[in-house]
């Protein structure tokens, strides 16, 4: 596709494209310090073997200069069961960077419309993944903070390029900095021993949970069911749920997460958080050897974790509103001020999703806010 300027937009058409559309925002982040690269083995396995490419259809352009220079890069997705669950024909755009040329830009989001238009579709959102668990959304505040490792960080002039192109926007996540080492106020501890004892709960041995398969799957089944209303919310099939449980658990630290079992055995709630990893990619550009790995290791060490990234909490369907995450901060809430975790970084949640406002009973603020966008086409 040629454009009115000199840039140039191609389909890629061989791994050597596909690496060089992987390293793109490496040389386009440069001199930003708030970027968090991703390590370049997992971008190639999450756009050539991830469960999700067996089942969804996937297309990538890379835009050019008169010299061969890349100058930007997206992904054009479907996912058929989104559509089905939901009765749309739309598709979805991700993996968006380019340079500060609206040009660009326009070209990109024309080779996508286009795309998805031919394939039958009738809108595209985005930025997102395949499905909800990779990273999504545009950012359009919080700009001066570094993103947890599992979420996107982009250039102002984004948003605006995307709103200039004709995207609105669908939807938002909000992410909050809470004070992590205040504990708990009295009255809330108090609550969560009374629901303790009422429901008869107790908090799982992460240890011994990380090895039994059986309980790790029940975990994600779980997760499928907690998060069952969440806006574009797909549930993992069998393929995603391994791939996913055997990722996260290796991570699983029990001073850092916490899992709620009732008298059955059942996952009743769950409250997941990493060592945040961010400073640490930075220092790997990408690159897991030859000593990448080593500044991922050292992150992991409690002597060393002073920043928390929340990454999943939730409540089984039958313990909706029943005020049982109040156990899961509690638990946490002890951890953190025994280890001296001065903050916590929430994960992106919905701006209009209430069930997760227990933040707002610890000291915190506003850190970014990220943007689904959509289009007609």
């Amino acid at each position: 596709m040629e454009m009115k300027t000199h840039y140039t937009i191609r389909e890629i058409s061989s791994r050597r494209d596909l690496k060089r559309f992987i390293r793109f925002p490496l040389d386009l982040y440069r001199e930003c310090r708030q970027y968090v690269p991703a390590l370049n083995g997992d971008q190639m396995h999450s756009l050539t073997d991830a469960p999700s490419r067996k089942y969804c259809e996937l297309v990538l352009w890379l835009a050019e200069d008169a010299s061969g220079k890349i100058v930007g890069r997206i992904a054009g997705m479907i996912n058929p069961r989104y559509n089905e669950l939901y009765s749309r024909k739309r598709a979805r755009f991700g993996w968006f960077d380019c340079i500060e040329d609206y040009e660009v830009a326009r070209g990109l989001f024309d080779a996508a419309c286009n795309w998805a238009k031919s394939r039958g579709m009738e809108e595209i959102h985005g930025p997102l993944y395949y499905n909800t668990m990779g990273k999504q959304g545009m950012l359009v505040e919080g700009f001066d903070n570094t993103p947890p490792f599992n979420c996107l960080y982009n250039f102002p002039y984004y948003p605006v390029f995307a709103e200039k192109y004709g995207f609105v926007k669908e939807l938002d996540w909000v992410q909050y900095k809470a004070k992590a080492s205040q504990g708990l106020p009295e009255r809330m501890e108090m609550m969560a021993e009374r629901l303790m004892q009422r429901y008869k709960l107790h908090v799982a041995d992460i240890n011994s949970l990380k090895k039994d398969k059986a309980l790790v799957y029940k975990f994600f089944k779980n997760y499928n069911e907690s998060f069952a209303k969440v806006p574009n919310f797909v549930p993992y099939d069998d393929a995603e749920i391994e791939e996913e449980a055997r990722q996260v658990m290796k991570m699983l630290s029990p001073d850092t997460n916490c899992i709620l079992m009732d008298e059955n055995n059942d996952i009743a709630a769950f409250g997941i958080c990493f060592p945040s990893i961010s400073e640490a990619l930075k220092k790997t550009r990408g690159r897991l050897f030859p000593f990448g790995w080593y500044h991922l290791v050292q992150a992991f060490k409690p002597r060393h974790i002073e920043v928390l990234d929340l990454m999943l909490a939730g409540n089984a369907p039958k313990y909706q509103n029943t005020g049982i995450s109040v156990i899961v901060h509690k638990f946490l809430a002890e951890n953190f001020k025994r280890l001296n975790i001065d903050f916590a970084i929430t994960n992106p949640q919905v701006e209009t999703n209430t069930a997760v406002n227990v933040w707002e009973r610890y000291e915190h603020e506003p850190y970014m806010r990220r943007r689904c966008y959509i289009k007609n086409i």
